[in-house]
């Protein structure tokens, strides 16, 4: 199949029409990553700066894991004791009526 003059002056202009758009997309897609691998490398910049902090406070308290040992023993107690004060659940509270 041959193609006439007319139908050329139609199809080239839209080849390289084609040709721009496909360069387009490459080069957003590439912008794309750039963009997601900047923003990875400030989120990890950003972990370190907060791993290095909480070092550095972790140094300046040393009574914090004991801390965190009475918090727990302090939870277990609570619970115990709601335990304790939980009512039955089906006999109800006892109400003295003598009064």
């Amino acid at each position: 199949m041959s193609l006439k003059g007319i139908e050329l002056q139609i199809a080239i202009p839209k080849t390289f029409d084609a040709g721009k758009v496909a360069e387009q997309k490459q080069q957003r897609a590439q912008l794309m990553q750039d963009q997601a691998n900047i923003q990875t490398e400030k989120q990890a910049e950003k972990n370190k700066e907060t791993v290095m902090e909480a070092e550095h406070s972790g140094k300046t308290d040393p009574d914090k894991k004991k801390r965190q040992e009475e918090q727990v023993y302090d939870r277990e107690q609570s619970r115990k004791e709601s335990k304790k004060k939980a009512k039955h659940p089906y006999k109800g509270s006892f109400v003295d009526f003598s009064g």
